[in-house]
C-alpha cells in the first residue's frame, strides 16, 4: 500500500491495459480516476469494483480525448476532489490498418489526437500541481512500434514514435522537481480486443485459431506469447517506487523480444 494517499488518472481505463493499470494502482492503495467509452454499465461495475476490491475511491470521467477542452476539465475535477494528481497514466489509444494512400484522413486526426495529442494535454493540465508538490509519475503507454515499423499502420507508429520523444522531453523540463516520466511499449497483449480479432482473421485467412495466434499475431514475437496485461501493470507500479526514481526518460520494451533484433 506504498501508494496510499495518491491518486491516479489513468485514461483509456474502462478495459484491457488501462483498467490493469488501474486495479494495480488501487492495490497499493491509489485512489484512481478511470476514463474510456463503453457501455455505461459495465463501467460502473468496474469503477464499483475497484473501491470494494481495494477500499480506495474510484471515479469515472468520460471526458473524450479528442476534445483537450474536456481533458483539461477532467484533471481540473481530479484536482478539486484530491488535490492533485500524483500519477498520470496517458493511456488511452486506437488503431486503423490502411495503406497511407487510403488512409482515411479522419482517421489519421483521430489516431494522432488520441494516442499522442491527449498525452501532451493531460500532462501539461498535471504538471503544475505535480511540481507544487516536489512528487509525480507519468507514464505513457507506448508500444512495439515506438521503435519499429509495420506497414498500414502510418498514423498508429508516428504516434507511438511522438509518444517516445515527448516522454524523453518532458522528462528533462522536470528532472529536478521530483517528477519521473516515461514510457511502456508492449509488444502484442492478451486483451479482449485482440481476442476478438481472431475469428475474423481465421475466416479471412483461412487458418486454424492457432495458425492465427503463432503465425499472424505472435510472427514478431520470438517468445511466441502474449504479454499480459498484469506484466504491463506490474511495471507501471514499479516505475511508481522510490526504487525507480532515477528512471526517467526512457521508453521501457516489453515486447516478448520484438524489438530486439
Amino acid at each position: 500500500m506504498f501508494l496510499k494517499d495518491r491518486t491516479a488518472l489513468v485514461t483509456g481505463s474502462t478495459s484491457g491495459i488501462g483498467l490493469a493499470y488501474a486495479r494495480a494502482l488501487a492495490a497499493e492503495g491509489a485512489n484512481v480516476v478511470i476514463n474510456g467509452f463503453g457501455d455505461a454499465d459495465a463501467i460502473e461495475r468496474e469503477r464499483a469494483g475497484i473501491e470494494k476490491d481495494f477500499k480506495v475511491k474510484a471515479r469515472y470521467s468520460a471526458a473524450n480525448m479528442m476534445k483537450p477542452d474536456e481533458i483539461a476539465a477532467m484533471v481540473a475535477e481530479a484536482e478539486k476532489e484530491f488535490g492533485a494528481i500524483d500519477i498520470l497514466v496517458n493511456n488511452a489509444g486506437i488503431q486503423h490498418v490502411a495503406p497511407v494512400e487510403e488512409f482515411p484522413i479522419e482517421k489519421w486526426d483521430q489516431i494522432i489526437a488520441i494516442n499522442l495529442s491527449s498525452a501532451f494535454h493531460a500532462t501539461r493540465a498535471a504538471l503544475p500541481k505535480m511540481k507544487a508538490k516536489g512528487w509525480g509519475r507519468i507514464i505513457n503507454t507506448a508500444s512495439a512500434h515506438a521503435f519499429v515499423a509495420s506497414p498500414f499502420k502510418s498514423a498508429y507508429v508516428a504516434a507511438k514514435h511522438g509518444i517516445a520523444g515527448f516522454t524523453k522531453t518532458v522528462a528533462l523540463e522536470v528532472a529536478t522537481n521530483g517528477i519521473t516520466v516515461n514510457a511502456i511499449a508492449p509488444g502484442y497483449v492478451w486483451t479482449p480486443l485482440v481476442e476478438k480479432q481472431i475469428p475474423d482473421t481465421m475466416k479471412a485467412r483461412n487458418m486454424t485459431k492457432e495458425q492465427v495466434i503463432n503465425d499472424v499475431l505472435l510472427l514478431a514475437q520470438p517468445t511466441k506469447e502474449f504479454v499480459t496485461v498484469e506484466q504491463v501493470a506490474a511495471l507501471a507500479v514499479f516505475l511508481c517506487t522510490d526504487a525507480a526514481k532515477s528512471i526517467t526518460g526512457t521508453t521501457l520494451p516489453m515486447d516478448g523480444g520484438w524489438t530486439a533484433a
